[in-house]
């Protein structure tokens, strides 16, 4: 045994103290003569304290403590040697992959040691290396016996592969091509689990006894790519886990004629198998980043590649000056679209023209300055790449002559001609790449005949080439070009009736590209799609110089990295790789890590891209060292839990005694002693030690993140006053299968899953169930808890949906609800206070309203895919403002909150807002629990409000069951002034 830590040891010097102190008694107590202490002689004396610890207690004190110091100290049993066995051939099986380069030079060394003592036992070698083998070279690789000096001269030359191992492919090949009479097997290995380890160890075992040699000194590591590139952190660092102690790293930032631009120390905690590598660099700095490797561990996998996908292109992003309102502003979907890839910059015009931009992205509006548009162009003609988008503002800027815009596809037939003095004979002068009609182009609607348009396939000439054009993504509303005979040259992107939806044209040095419709959501749902992020990503590459396709162009390998992570000439092995193929195509010898394609089209292939993590192999044999002997056990985790164990023992000793338990002369009683032997067996350390050497599988199922639920689902324990939905039951003892909506007209609230949260959603719409029919005529039932696309909508016509931070939706939920939606139902949307975690800086309401963190991105997750129709702020003047009541406010629990509808013009089924989103609490001012009481307090101005509530609530069932029959109220003052007159 030795001791990793001997001073410690100095610990047992203590022992002689110990034992004095447990020894120590008080003095004998001094005898005084005090007259009324005789009262007391004639009481029967009991002894219930011991003068001096028990020698028995004393000797497990000393034993914990001695215990206690061993631990400390480290102590090691050192592994015994394991001799090489056999007299037939030896079998050496090597892991050569990119997972062992490091230490490369003792695996070949440890390698050769092997051969020698076959050498001199005059033993031939069979050498089979685990690396993925190019097809070229599988059928020449049929195992057979050599000679050692031979299998010497091929370890020499062997180098690591660029790519992971194929144990299947080794464990076919010895299962096909069976060696005879193999003495033992000797495995190298890089401690790493992969794909096919169960066949690869079944089919090593049936060769004969098999010694694997694990290097601890050379752990596999690997870097992988970030998962975003707009963030502090460029690469994530992969090891096996290592519950010793924490591990420290060094990654290197390199350029392409390899410079250092950052040396990053990276630490990895103990247990942990991944770290992030944070760079702190200007923007500017950080596109010139090529590689990232690690510092003193030359490989493949630890080395990462930057291509040009990889750069930050600044952008920048006119504004009005104007607050961006979220989901219906001009920057909202620029921002998120451009956000993860892009550099950006916002400000008006003369800000961003002082800052080194390629791209300016100008939304509709921000151009109407003059000398605004003069230096724009200037600085377009200069090299820059001005990217417009239309609306309401450059539609208008066409009607000052008169001239109507189009309504319906009759207008675009090619007849049609702008007025005189209208089209500009050079459209640049306004910055625009093409002229264009009067007004815009309305698809879709009560007033036109046409239909919402799709997007027709790119063509090869356009950067967006090769774009996957998703099938819901249509426009119904745009500005039409003027048709001239080269409109097609000019044309990037059309509809399927052949109008530009993208057109571009050169100015100068630089380029103007407008999109024909708006940056919002107005004029088409393209904003809302992963296409949008697509375009205007190869937007800002193409403004750069930058084309990187993502189609089936084939790209050539240029420069690949050998196992050592040096860039050099590609193999003979390698081939090209189609450009969409490279998100899921893993290193192999023909795709080695490497960059592929010209310098404008440049892409990296990287070892750790498919990596999410790396996982302890199971052992095949025996484990030893590289010396040959079986690893050190370690013992001073079992010494700490028997000192432990010991402390317990005393602890439990000494309440017993102390309640009055005298071990040696009074039996223990029966509840005592099964209690004790419970607790001994319990902390005992045999069960520690069981419990330490727990089933690693096990424990790795057992720390699986389990997949999150989608809302709503099911709750675990639904309250037992809550109604079943409205799907049909099938009824026992003769009750009729009728759902019970379908006979009574009923409210309904989607189930969250949070038993509180639904409690409240039932109580709320039941008191205002019951408001309503107090104070109209409508009857309504008691309300149901539904979840979308399990129970049938169709009963309900208004549909209450508490949103929770963790809501989620499915795909049959979405259609479900839009199914509801467009059948005429109404959603009322409730994100029960303000998400202030996430406002934009100076979003503030101006009132109280309580704290629901997470909701803001909630509620855009559960919108995603539902026919949202543009959005506007609640007034006075809408139709739910008079349904029933007059209101002026439309206050919850909180009030002064901002409820959206959908803007006039803008909704079908006669123009009822299908949606109300809104976030004043309203299920917490409506509730009523089973006394009749209201719970919860409304804020700031409480039975007031309350009664305001109600009446909104009513307002929304009113319109929600009759729609729009009251708007024509809104002219009855006007048609009795006419009368009058």
């Amino acid at each position: 045994m030795i001791f990793l830590t001997p001073f410690a040891l100095l610990g047992l010097v203590t022992l002689p103290l110990v034992w004095w102190l447990l020894k120590a008694t008080p003095p004998k107590p001094r005898k005084q003569s005090f007259p009324p202490i005789q009262i007391l002689r004639g009481l029967r004396q009991r002894e219930t304290d011991i003068a001096r610890s028990p020698l028995w207690l004393l000797l497990i004190r000393l034993a914990a403590v001695t215990l206690l110091v061993l631990g400390l100290a480290h102590p090691v049993l050192p592994g015994e040697h394991v001799p090489t066995s056999g007299h037939g051939p030896l079998l050496l099986v090597l892991d050569d992959d990119m997972l062992s380069a490091p230490g490369w030079t003792q695996r070949i060394a440890t390698a050769q040691g092997f051969v020698d003592d076959a050498a001199h036992a005059g033993r031939p070698v069979l050498l089979l290396r685990t690396a993925a083998i190019p097809e070229a070279l599988a059928d020449q690789d049929i195992p057979h016996p050599r000679p050692a000096n031979a299998v010497q001269q091929d370890l020499n030359s062997l180098r690591p592969a660029p790519w992971g191992t194929d144990r299947a492919a080794v464990a076919h090949l010895l299962e096909t091509h069976p060696p005879a009479d193999v003495g033992n097997v000797v495995y190298l290995a890089n401690g790493v689990a992969s794909a096919g380890d169960a066949a690869f160890a079944k089919a090593l075992r049936a060769q004969g006894p098999v010694q694997e040699v694990r290097f601890p000194d050379a752990p596999a590591v690997v870097l992988a790519p970030a998962p975003a590139r707009n963030g502090p952190v460029i690469a994530r660092l992969l090891a096996l886990p290592d519950p010793s102690a924490p591990r420290a790293f060094t990654v290197r930032v390199h350029t392409q004629d390899g410079g250092t631009l950052a040396v990053v120390p990276v630490t990895l905690p103990a247990g942990a198998a991944s770290a992030d590598v944070p760079v702190d660099l200007p923007n500017t700095v950080r596109n010139r980043i090529d590689q990232v490797a690690l510092a003193g561990q030359s490989s493949a996998a630890g080395t990462l590649l930057f291509d040009e996908g990889d750069r930050l292109r600044p952008v920048g992003l006119m504004t009005t000056g104007a607050a961006d309102t979220p989901l219906i502003g001009p920057l909202f979907y620029l921002r998120r679209a451009l956000a993860p890839t892009a550099d950006l910059h916002e400000g008006n015009g003369a800000a961003l023209l002082t800052q080194p931009l390629s791209v300016i992205i100008a939304p509709d509006g921000t151009l109407a300055d003059p000398s605004t548009r003069q230096k724009i162009a200037e600085w377009v003609k200069n090299g820059g790449t001005l990217v417009r988008f239309a609306g309401p503002a450059l539609a208008g800027e066409h009607h000052e002559a008169g001239q109507p815009a189009p309504t319906d596809d009759a207008d675009i037939d090619g007849t049609a001609q702008p007025p005189s003095g209208q089209t500009s004979t050079d459209p640049t002068a306004d910055l625009l790449p093409v002229a264009l009609l009067d007004g815009s182009r309305q698809l879709g609607g009560t007033m036109t005949w046409g239909a919402p348009q799709k997007l027709a396939p790119f063509d090869a000439n356009s950067p967006f080439h090769g774009l996957d054009i998703p099938a819901d993504v249509t426009v119904s509303q745009q500005v039409l070009a003027s048709p001239v005979a080269d409109l097609a040259a000019h044309s990037w992107a059309r509809l399927t009736d052949g109008t530009p939806l993208v057109t571009h044209a050169s100015l100068g040095k630089g380029e103007i590209v407008l999109f024909h419709i708006s940056s919002t959501a107005d004029w088409s749902n393209l904003p809302l799609s992963g296409l949008f992020v697509a375009m205007l990503q190869r937007l800002t590459d193409h403004a750069n110089g930058v084309s990187i396709p993502a189609d089936d162009s084939l790209l050539a390998p240029i420069m690949t990295l050998d196992g050592e992570g040096v860039l050099g000439p590609p193999p003979p092995t390698a081939r090209g790789l189609k450009a969409s193929a490279f998100a899921e195509t893993d290193v192999s010898p023909a795709h080695p890590p490497g960059l592929y394609g010209p310098r404008a089209a440049r892409r990296a292939l990287n070892a750790g891209t498919h990596l999410a993590s790396l996982s302890p192999a199971q052992p095949v044999g025996t484990l030893t060292t590289p010396a040959g002997r079986r690893p050190d056990t370690p013992l001073g985790r079992y010494c700490l839990l028997a000192a432990a164990f010991l402390l317990l023992l005393d602890t439990l000793m000494v309440l017993l005694m102390r309640a009055g338990v005298v071990f040696g002369r009074k039996r223990l009683p029966t509840s005592t002693a099964l209690s004790l032997a419970f607790l001994l067996a319990m902390a005992s350390p045999a069960s520690l030690w069981a419990a330490d050497r727990h089933d690693p599988a096990l424990a790795q199922a057992q720390q699986t993140p389990q997949p999150e639920q989608t809302v709503p689902p099911a709750p675990a324990s639904a309250p037992t006053t809550e109604t079943a939905p409205a799907s049909p039951q099938s009824g026992d003892q003769g009750k009729s299968s009728v759902p019970g909506a379908a006979l009574e007209t009923r409210l309904a609230y989607v189930l969250t899953g949070h038993d509180d949260v639904d409690t409240v959603s039932r109580q709320g719409l039941q008191g205002l169930s019951d408001y309503t029919n107090a104070r109209t005529s409508a009857k309504l039932g008691h309300p149901d808890g539904v979840r979308p696309g399990q129970d049938d909508l169709s009963y309900y016509p208004l549909l209450y949906w508490p949103i929770t931070p963790d809501a989620r939706t499915t795909p049959a939920q979405t259609a479900a609800l839009t199914t509801f939606m467009a059948h005429g139902g109404i959603l009322l949307i409730d994100t029960q206070g303000q998400d202030a975690s996430s406002q934009n800086d100076g979003e503030s309401s101006g009132s109280f309203a309580g704290d629901a963190p997470g909701t803001r991105s909630a509620l855009r997750r559960v919108t995603n895919g539902l026919p949202i129709p543009p959005l506007a702020t609640i007034t006075d003047h809408h139709l739910l403002a008079h349904t029933f009541y007059m209101l002026h406010d439309f206050p919850g629990r909180y009030a002064g909150q901002p409820i959206w509808v959908a803007r006039e013009g803008q909704a079908e089924n006669d123009d009822v807002s299908p949606v109300i989103i809104g976030s004043a609490d309203w299920a917490h001012a409506w509730a009523v629990d089973e006394e009749g009481n209201t719970p919860y307090a409304v804020i700031p101005d409480g039975a007031d409000q309350r009664q305001l509530a109600y009446r909104f609530g009513v307002n929304a069932v009113i319109y929600a069951l009759t729609g729009n029959y009251k708007a024509d109220q809104v002219h009855v003052p006007m048609l009795l002034q006419r009368l009058g007159e």
